[in-house]
């Protein structure tokens, strides 16, 4: 199964929120929506599920149009913001008539998922915390078993413990029924490891679609003791830099050096998709800074 959005443009009254955009997602594979808040990525997830109307373009799964399409649409599950469940529903009863929706919906899994996070099953779902609000949504999404689980700033208000059990989750729900995972977020440096194909956007726009291997490529990350990292960043562009203590790690643009050639005491690595992300917006803005040397 594949959903090709071709030319969707969107615009709530002066803001153009998406213009032209372009994309395809392909079956059995993670991929990482990804841009500033305000970028365009929530309302692109929204016009995919129908919860919001494109004013221009193309939107099909398999090659048929997906606009009022029930059939389509219930080929995917999206966490988003929204609660769309009725004040009185109960967690437990949500699970129970997840069924009749989503028929591959597995209640033993979201019932032990659950378990996990330790969900108050009784509990009215407009009752839950901000945390176990997203925790309930991530139940729901990791338990419905649709071909498309389109991820929404999924891990929003929760704590760092219940953050890392839901990426572990996800790869264990990935590895035992593959489908294709669209993450939208902010905290890309958590995220990464996850992603296997990166669409960047800005400002409505798509500025970068590729496998995230592939847009690693045009840098690297050095530590080390600071001195040290400042003798290397002459000559060379530098994208983010961090400091704890007398070490620093810095990412640059530019080919990865050859170890051997370091001086005792530099780690050289391949950048992240944090650093890069940052590169990225940073050389739109033309912030991206050039080291020169001293006098210079």
């Amino acid at each position: 199964m594949t959903i090709k959005i071709k030319n969707i443009s969107k615009r709530f009254g002066q803001t153009q929120a998406l213009e032209n955009v372009s994309l395809e997602f392909g079956e059995k594979k993670i991929y990482g929506l990804l841009g500033n808040n305000g970028a365009g990525k929530s309302t692109l997830l929204n016009i995919i599920t129908s919860r919001l109307t494109a004013d221009s373009g193309e939107l099909t799964l398999n090659g048929e149009d997906m606009y009022d399409n029930d059939e389509a649409l219930s080929q995917i599950f999206m966490l988003g913001e929204k609660n769309y469940y009725p004040e009185s529903m109960r967690v437990k009863e949500a699970f129970r008539r997840a069924g009749a929706f989503y028929p591959k919906f597995d209640i033993e899994v979201a019932e032990k998922i659950a378990s996990r996070f330790k969900l108050p099953m009784k509990k009215k779902i407009t009752a839950l915390s901000t945390g176990y609000t997203t925790i309930f949504k991530i139940v729901m999404a990791l338990s419905v078993n649709t071909p498309f689980l389109l991820l929404d700033e999924p891990v929003l208000g929760l704590d760092a413990q219940h953050r890392d059990i839901f990426y572990k989750l996800l790869l264990e729900r990935y590895s035992e029924n593959p489908c294709t995972v669209v993450i939208s977020t902010h905290l890309i440096s958590e995220a990464a490891g996850l992603i296997e194909h990166c669409m960047i956007i800005k400002d409505g726009h798509i500025i970068k679609d590729a496998p995230c291997e592939e847009l690693l490529q045009d840098g690297y990350s050095i530590s080390g003791p600071a001195a040290l990292v400042d003798e290397h960043l002459v000559g060379k562009k530098v994208l983010s830099s961090s400091n704890l203590g007398g070490l620093k790690t810095v990412g640059i643009s530019g080919e990865i050096p050859d170890a051997s050639n370091l001086p005792p005491g530099l780690v050289v690595g391949r950048m992240d998709l944090q650093e890069y992300f940052v590169q990225l917006m940073n050389d739109e803005s033309n912030d991206a800074i050039l080291i020169k040397k001293e006098g210079v």
